[in-house]
């Protein structure tokens, strides 16, 4: 009896040891500050010639939220959480100049076709992310909203199952194979860590 109540109580620490690791915080905006700030390492950037990418990994509570009405109880938030929580989601904006990738290619029509259909229709045969063994994790989906020269960067949502494997490594990449811009393939390396520790919000 003693050694079982001794495996629940180490249970129950190791518990609230991971809780005191994840951050909450109070509203949207205070989040993303956090996610945005490069010093927690969720978001990271790469320039090559010319073109900026930027990835940033986007937690599960903000899709939570999307969806939340207002005074919605603890069994609504706990089912969502388990819905989006089955999914990695991460945001990747790439920009020339400042400007939509597209809008650097305004003047050659026939190029511009191929990246528009490209970036809507073609972005699970460009974008790869996979383990230290090199085992690919195929995309779940992907949301391209065009923009219309409206926005300074290309944003993409991409979105992954949260394979129990990945989760087991000490990171994963997320590759971005060369869109005809001419930076070769871009690569990022993404801590697992950070994941499991994702920040949350104070529903």
């Amino acid at each position: 009896m003693k050694r079982i109540i001794r495996y629940i109580f180490l249970s129950l620490t190791g518990l609230s040891l991971i809780c005191c690791n994840q951050k909450k915080f109070d509203s949207e905006e205070a989040l993303w500050t956090y996610m945005k700030d490069e010093a927690n390492q969720y978001v990271q950037h790469k320039s090559v010639n010319g073109v900026d990418f930027s990835l940033i990994y986007k937690p599960t509570d903000l899709l939570v939220k999307q969806e939340l009405v207002e005074n919605a109880s603890r069994e609504i938030i706990d089912s969502l959480r388990a819905r989006y929580g089955q999914y990695l989601y991460f945001n990747l904006t790439m920009s020339k100049n400042d400007h939509e990738i597209l809008t650097e290619l305004a003047g050659n029509q026939i190029q511009f076709g191929n990246m528009v259909n490209q970036l809507a229709f073609g972005m699970t045969e460009k974008i790869h992310l996979y383990t230290p063994q090199k085992d690919t994790i195929p995309m779940q989906d992907y949301i391209y909203p065009r923009m219309y020269g409206m926005s300074n960067n290309t944003s993409i949502l991409l979105v992954y199952p949260r394979d129990s494997q990945l989760m087991k490594q000490d990171h994963f990449n997320l590759s971005i194979e060369d869109l005809g811009l001419f930076t070769g393939e871009v690569s990022f390396k993404v801590p697992v860590n950070l994941i499991k520790k994702q920040p949350q919000l104070n529903f």
